[in-house]
């Protein structure tokens, strides 16, 4: 089970330089297995996509595409509560991002006309986990951004979706359904088949083999991240019941067994009292063999005394999700500078964030926090900068231009610019 670490034992600093090291590194046979399902697919196209769903999911693929029917059909088994709820998710997710449309400028000065504009990508796929997942809420959060952001046509790939998503991504604006999963969904994204179009980003989480596609294929199409074991580190005090601090680390252990579910406990006494109500809120949960496994493999309880050294230890672990569950929350949050995603205060649990709350729950894991930023707007938009100089302009800079070119020892810019500030080449 979980266990505690106080600072004067011999193992807090070494548990701690641990977890603080994670990272997103896959095993080379993973890698080489999603490298041979990417080559299979590029050579292979439609036939090479039924080919792997037979033998990697064990189902025959009549229709690599959902028609629309069938798409609807499905879609309308949902009830109306969850619709409903869905439908909440989705219009706090699109007023969250809506604030975050980048606008196109341009600047003018002495001849020179500058500016960035902004454009969205023509096409996007989200990549949706199947088969007995049921994930509406990776619809919703990565979808609606991209609809915000005018995105002009959204493909979802998933194995086996159910309802709910199906509902979700009517709800979201995606355009079409595939039912293809792991790396050979990203393949066929990434490089397209006869049915799937290739598009100019991929997004969304998946298992280590759809995470490993999507590091191979970057560079030929983009990707928002390649996402490691999600994560939970929580700051909390003794002004919050236990209980409920152990609850929220039970929600992030039961995804999965490699799941990293943290405690920066303020004081002994509070860190055991969390750790019995783990063990006690455990055996309560369907999910209990994954989430004993993610407690005992990968969680831990650290012990501080003192707000510094919270903070400290909460900006070396860089967190995807970090609560803080003490009395100043918000005072706190403004020195906790490396999270994904900040949960501030004691009714405010990571699973909001997850449903309901407004900012998409993708977020960067395994450290990547002190660099990656959550997915938004910014992520299915790119900039073109635009460059205008009248002939009065490129005279004013030439001198300048042919002295830095002269530097580089790349005589040819310089000549671009001379030749038409003073009709012939450079010298």
């Amino acid at each position: 089970m979980i266990q505690v670490f106080e600072k004067t034992g011999p193992d807090f600093q070494r548990k701690l330089d641990a977890l603080c090291n994670r990272s997103s590194e896959l095993s080379t046979d993973i890698e080489a297995a999603a490298r041979k399902t990417i080559a299979k697919v590029r050579a292979g196209g439609d036939a090479a996509l039924r080919a792997l769903t037979a033998e990697f999911d064990k189902r025959q693929l009549e229709a690599i595409e959902l028609p629309a029917a069938e798409w609807d059909k499905l879609a309308a088994r949902v009830t109306p509560e969850v619709r409903a709820a869905i439908e909440h998710a989705a219009q706090r997710v699109r007023t969250f991002h809506e604030r975050e449309r980048h606008a196109s400028y341009e600047i003018s000065e002495d001849g020179v006309r500058v500016g960035s504009r902004v454009d969205p990508l023509a096409r996007i796929g989200i990549y949706v986990p199947g088969g007995k997942a049921r994930y509406p809420s990776t619809v919703i959060m990565t979808a609606v951004p991209a609809r915000v952001a005018r995105v002009r046509e959204i493909v979802m790939t998933t194995p086996g979706p159910s309802p709910e998503t199906l509902a979700a991504a009517r709800l979201a604006g995606v355009d079409r359904v595939f039912l293809i999963g792991g790396a050979q969904a990203i393949a066929a994204m990434a490089y397209g088949t006869e049915t799937v179009p290739r598009v100019d980003k991929i997004v969304g989480p998946g298992n280590a083999y759809v995470a490993a596609a999507k590091r191979l294929v970057f560079g030929d199409v983009g990707i928002d991240s390649i996402a490691g074991p999600t994560e939970v580190v929580i700051g909390a005090d003794d002004s919050v019941d236990p209980s409920w601090i152990a609850a929220d680390l039970l929600a992030q252990a039961e995804h999965d067994e490699v799941a990293v579910p943290i405690l920066i406990a303020r004081g002994a006494e509070f860190a055991r009292r969390v750790a019995a109500e783990v063990t006690r809120q455990v055996a309560e949960l369907p999910r209990r063999a994954i989430a004993e496994r993610s407690l005992t493999d990968h969680g831990a309880i650290f012990v501080v005394d003192t707000e510094d050294e919270m903070v400290d230890a909460m900006n070396r672990l860089a967190p995807e999700h970090a609560e803080l569950a003490v009395q100043n929350a918000r005072a706190l949050a403004a020195r906790v500078t490396t999270a994904g995603a900040l949960f501030l205060g004691a009714h405010t649990p990571e699973p909001v964030g997850d449903y309901i709350a407004g900012p998409s729950h993708v977020l960067p894991t395994g450290g990547n926090s002190r660099f990656a930023s959550p997915l938004g707007v910014s992520d299915f938009v790119k900039r073109t900068s635009i460059i205008e100089y009248d002939r009065e302009a490129l005279l004013a800079q030439a001198d300048d231009i042919e002295r830095l070119t002269a530097v580089e020892e790349l005589d040819g810019h310089g000549r671009a610019v001379t030749i038409r500030t003073r009709g012939r080449s450079a010298p």
